[in-house]
């Protein structure tokens, strides 16, 4: 397996404020304390500096560069980052657990249901002003079909009673006063995954951020919050620890710095950085006890040099990443992607993608 990337490396975030998922890299760069510099870009496409410079179409956020190796997915983001920035080098970890066998659940946690369900019900509490703007026809157009705000208005009480199934859920994790999800010394990508959600989701609710989220379509505001369900009287076990790892998050420096967007300069700066650096001639994998499947790989079709389109299975299915296969192992697929435009401003880069919750086939053969 690959080597670790020289401490020089630029890493770069590519996201916008009002997003839960761009929220999570942040959280995980803080945790390992890995600096970083955080570009912002629109919550709605185009984003033509990362189709210029990258040659990256894909339309979900966030998108974050170790040098020349881009990564797709929160997801695979994080394992990418505690790999290449482990605590051997003196970074934080996400997996503070003394046993490796709780690492699958945390990840499971994260991918299956922070990520997934509850996240779903929280965006069934986002205020129906924000469908009523061109970010609502954007994500209808993502989704793949139409968002009727009167009828999302009308659920909210229902997605507040699939909150407090949720909670309810998690609550028998912290009623002993345990500290942390999984019991480590220190949070891990569990406590993370749940916290962003719950940060989110209560300031979303509220309507807090859908001016940045809408590209100024509607003003902050509008909505009911989730009190009535995530509250110290409700889910006292949960809320004392929601509160817990804010303190802790907040007791650890930022290693963040920041672009607006319209300032070229500075990023033109950062990205003459990820320009600088080599990209190696070994493809850079994330370790998995298994190595790859060749033989199955290539009965469906996937292997070196073929044409191979990369999709999500749930939204953005339309929109698929078209590129050159370079690598595939059980949970990672790696492309060279075609070329858009006058191709890649930074020089040529690799793309990988996670294989939970991605679609990955040779072009021609199938329908997405």
């Amino acid at each position: 397996m690959a080597t670790m990337p020289p401490e020089s490396t630029p890493v770069v975030l590519f996201g916008y404020d009002s997003s839960p998922f761009t929220q999570k890299v942040r959280l995980a760069l803080r945790l390992k304390q890995i600096p970083y510099t955080f570009i912002l870009v629109p919550s709605m496409m185009p984003r033509p500096i990362l189709r210029d410079n990258f040659n990256l179409a894909y339309r979900k956020i966030p998108v974050l560069a170790i040098g020349r190796d881009i990564y797709i997915d929160t997801s695979l983001i994080l394992e990418a980052l505690e790999h290449h920035f482990p605590p051997s080098r003196g970074y934080g970890t996400l997996y503070p657990s003394p046993s490796d066998t709780v690492r699958p659940l945390v990840r499971g946690f994260a991918s299956y249901w922070t990520d997934r369900p509850l996240f779903r019900v929280m965006t069934g509490l986002i205020p129906s002003t924000v469908w009523r703007t061109h970010f609502g026809t954007d994500r209808a157009n993502l989704i793949g079909h139409k968002l009727d705000a009167d009828k999302l208005e009308r659920k909210v009480p229902q997605n507040l009673a699939g909150l407090d199934l949720q909670l309810s859920l998690l609550e028998p994790l912290f009623a002993s006063r345990r500290q942390w999800v999984f019991d480590g010394a220190s949070p891990s990508a569990a406590d993370l995954a749940l916290w962003y959600q719950l940060d989110w989701g209560e300031k979303i609710s509220r309507g807090e951020g859908i001016e940045d989220l809408t590209g100024g379509g509607t003003r902050d505001g509008y909505g009911e919050g989730i009190d009535s369900v995530f509250n110290g009287e409700r889910y006292p076990g949960l809320t004392a620890w929601f509160g817990q790892f804010k303190e802790y998050i907040e007791g650890l420096s930022s290693t963040e710095t920041r672009f607006e967007r319209g300032d070229d300069t500075g990023i033109a700066q950062v990205l003459d950085k990820v320009q600088s650096a080599a990209l190696r001639k070994d493809v850079v994998l994330l370790p998995t006890l298994a190595g790859p499947h060749g033989s199955l790989d290539k009965r469906n079709g996937l292997v070196a040099g073929v044409l191979v389109s990369v999709a999500p299975d749930d939204t953005g299915q339309g929109s698929p990443t078209v590129g050159t296969l370079v690598a595939i192992t059980p949970e990672e697929v790696v492309i060279s992607p075609a070329k858009i435009g006058d191709g890649p401003r930074v020089g040529d880069v690799r793309i990988h993608f996670p294989r939970i919750g991605f679609v990955v086939r040779p072009v021609g053969t199938a329908k997405l």
